[in-house]
């Protein structure tokens, strides 16, 4: 345990360390750390024994959880309204084709048995939210026509419907009835909204009725919501990964406390996530399996890379008339890695019979797909033509805060004044002006949300200086 816990320690001082070096190198951070999870990996270098594949699955399914949830809790609805339609479509429709397309490959020119093609395809037909997100932030990567917003939106919220097509796949493969398949998509579907909805909707209730959610507090109860939308469809056949998605974006676009804050934490919950699964998967895969299907990963690569996500794509934004230069760069943008393994994973764990080594397959297809379509991300924006210097990526995300020039006033608050006896947090100060300081007879107190306004309480606003307003 001691080293194990040495080990989770140095990973992510050196995720820390090596992140500008990285960034520098143009080396996008999740390969770096599967290959260092191969390093340490039972064919690398320390010899780590892991092949604990039930375990694996459960873990980095409820990482990825927490990651889809970020993505939804991130996402702007202000940025996202124009193009919802566009990123609805690609995320299920898109990722459909996609998994089809692929499928038709690896039956009649990889000779694969139907069922086990379309596994594959639905395995690796969803963008990976963690790697677009970390590219576009990282490379500031301003882009025209709304395509920043559409491919956020996008990676966030496809997996839910590669997760379904996943699930119904191995249930053929398992020989249960038609009938029982197309019972469980739409259970998948219906509860997977439903419990994302309502845990939403009852935590907001919460925020705004009640003071029970705190500046202390507010996180802890957070993760708890999100444990409990990822757990909650499992007794119903749900989609946990649809819950947790649908309860990011409702509470990323509600009024709750310290919501800024908050993002900035699970950014970090996020980031640990994705180091923690990269590294883990690199253990778990064996560089020795690797020869045995190179070149069929190579070749679903290049299908899927240059035929079928385009063709999607291409396909789908036709209907919005998309120019080609977006079409080219949303199709390149098409990343495949974390959901993709943990759905392989999942796959394998569920004990059906495959022709080939899926996770190893799937792997390799990550590896390629992160290392040369978000290595050339940067470039290929660049050469369609589609970098607007005067669009800002951070605009696109929730956390995104505009720097302005402030203003302080200084209000007392006399007898019988509405404020009185209201908590700082029930309190709407004029011009959406922030408390910032009290002073309560000599004591000079630093608001909270709890903090209970008194008569003659001597309140210091700040509000910005375009929005000062003659008389408060």
């Amino acid at each position: 345990m001691l080293f194990i816990l040495i080990l989770c320690s140095s990973v992510i001082l050196l995720a820390i360390f090596s992140s500008k070096f990285l960034d520098a190198l143009g080396i996008p951070a999740l390969l770096f750390f599967m290959c260092l999870g191969m390093l340490f990996g039972t064919d690398g270098i320390f010899k780590i024994s892991f092949a604990d594949f039930a375990n694996t699955k459960d873990i980095a399914s409820l990482a990825l959880g927490f990651i889809i949830f970020y993505g939804g809790f991130c996402t702007k609805w202000a940025t996202a309204k124009p193009i919802i339609a566009k990123a609805a479509v690609l995320s299920t429709a898109g990722v459909f084709l996609t998994a089809v397309l692929t499928s038709v490959f690896c039956h009649f020119v990889l000779e694969l048995s139907f069922l086990e093609s379309f596994l594959i395809g639905a395995v690796i037909s969803s963008t990976d939210a963690a790697s677009v997100f970390s590219i576009l932030k990282a490379k500031n990567l301003h882009l025209k026509e709304n395509t920043a917003p559409l491919l956020e939106i996008e990676s966030g919220s496809n997996d839910p419907m590669s997760y379904v097509l996943v699930i119904l796949a191995i249930t053929l493969m398992q020989n249960q009835s038609s009938g029982f398949v197309i019972a469980l998509f739409f259970k998948q579907m219906i509860f997977g909204i439903l419990i994302g909805v309502l845990v939403a909707k009852i935590s907001i209730y919460i925020y705004e009725k009640t003071s029970i959610i705190t500046d202390e507090n507010g996180s802890l109860f957070i993760i708890a919501l999100v444990l409990l939308s990822y757990l909650l469809p499992f007794f119903c056949d749900g989609n946990p990964f649809l819950a947790v998605y649908f309860l990011g974006i409702i509470l990323g676009n509600a009024n709750i406390l310290n919501k800024v804050p908050m993002m900035h934490f699970f950014d970090g919950i996020t980031k640990l996530a994705q180091i923690g699964i990269f590294f883990t998967l690199g253990l778990l895969a064996f560089p020795r399996e690797v020869p045995s299907i190179l070149l069929t990963g190579m070749l679903i690569f290049l299908f899927l890379t240059f035929i079928a996500r385009p063709a999607a794509v291409f396909l789908l934004l036709s209907f919005f008339k998309s120019g080609i230069n977006q079409c080219l760069l949303v199709s390149w943008a098409g990343l495949r890695g974390v959901a993709s393994i943990v759905f392989a994973i999942i796959a394998m764990d569920s004990g059906i019979t495959l022709h080939y080594d899926l996770f190893h397959l799937v792997f390799l297809i990550s590896i390629l797909s992160v290392a040369i379509q978000g290595t050339f991300l940067p470039l290929a924006a660049k050469m369609t033509n589609m970098i607007d210097p005067h669009v800002d990526i951070k605009k696109t995300f929730n956390d995104y805060e505009e720097e302005c020039a402030v203003k302080l006033l200084r209000i007392t608050v006399p007898q019988n004044h509405e404020w009185v006896g209201k908590p700082i947090r029930c309190v709407e100060f004029p011009q959406k002006s922030l408390a910032v300081l009290i002073k309560r007879k000599q004591e000079r107190i630093i608001p909270k949300n709890s903090t209970v306004i008194q008569a003659g309480d001597n309140i210091t606003l700040s509000l910005p200086a375009i929005n000062l307003p003659d008389e408060l």
